[in-house]
C-alpha cells in the first residue's frame, strides 16, 4: 500500500509538525502545569481522538472524489502545495518568542480529555491541516483511498499520543534543556520551515 518512502517522508513531516508550538502544545503544557501528568496525558489523547475524527472527514470526503476526477486530484494538489509551502514561510519568518500559556482552571484527567476532544475537533486550521496534508500521501493505484487514508490517520494520531505523552511526562527537565538550546529556539523556524517548502514542491511536482 505505502512505499517506505512515502511513509518516511510522512513520518518526517509529522515530527517537524510537532516541533512548532501550537494552540495544542501549549493546552498540553497548561493542564500539565495545573492538574498534573495525568492531566496532561489526557489532553494530548483527547487531542489526538479529535485529530482522528477530521482524518475520517477526510477519507469520507475526499476519497470518493480523488479515485474518479483528474480534476479534483490537481485541484487538492495544488492546494495542499500552496498551504504546505505558506506554513513553511509562516515557520521560517516566525519570531522565536517565548510562549505564553493559556489561564485556564484545574480540571480532572476525565474533564480535561472531553474538553481536548471538541477543541480539537472545531479547529478550522486542524481541519485545513488536515484536507491539505492527507490527500498528498494518498494514491489511488496503491489500493484502497480510504484505508490508505485511516492508516496515516492511525499513524498521526500514534506519533501525537507519543508526542504529547512525553511533555507530559518530561515538562520539568525539557523546560531546564530549553534554557541551554537557545541556539535551536532560533533555528527550529528555519529548519521546519525548509521541510515544509520542499515538500510543497514535491507535491506540486508529482502526478497522479
Amino acid at each position: 500500500m505505502f512505499d517506505f518512502s512515502t511513509l518516511t517522508t510522512f513520518i518526517a513531516v509529522v515530527l517537524g509538525l510537532f516541533l512548532i508550538p501550537g494552540p495544542a502544545v501549549l493546552l498540553v503544557l497548561s493542564r500539565t502545569v495545573q492538574g498534573g501528568r495525568r492531566a496532561g496525558i489526557m489532553t494530548g489523547l483527547g487531542i489526538a481522538t479529535g485529530d482522528f475524527v477530521h482524518t475520517v472527514f477526510a477519507a469520507v470526503g475526499l476519497s470518493a472524489v480523488l479515485m474518479t476526477s483528474a480534476l479534483a486530484f490537481t485541484a487538492v494538489k495544488f492546494v495542499g502545495a500552496a498551504y504546505l509551502i505558506y506554513l513553511g514561510i509562516r515557520a521560517i519568518l516566525a519570531k522565536q518568542g517565548e510562549a505564553s500559556l493559556p489561564n485556564m482552571p484545574v480540571v480532572t484527567p476525565r474533564k480535561a480529555f472531553l474538553q481536548a476532544v471538541p477543541a480539537e475537533v472545531l479547529n478550522p486550521k486542524t481541519a485545513l491541516f488536515f484536507l491539505a496534508f492527507m490527500p498528498q500521501f494518498v494514491h489511488p493505484e496503491r489500493g484502497s483511498v480510504f484505508l490508505q487514508f485511516a492508516v496515516l490517520g492511525l499513524i498521526f494520531v500514534a506519533l501525537s499520543s507519543l508526542y504529547t505523552t512525553l511533555i507530559a511526562w518530561a515538562i520539568r527537565p525539557l523546560g531546564r534543556l530549553a534554557k541551554h538550546l537557545s541556539w535551536l529556539r532560533r533555528w527550529q523556524g528555519k529548519m521546519i520551515g525548509t521541510i515544509f517548502i520542499g515538500l510543497g514542491i514535491k507535491v506540486a511536482t508529482q502526478h497522479r
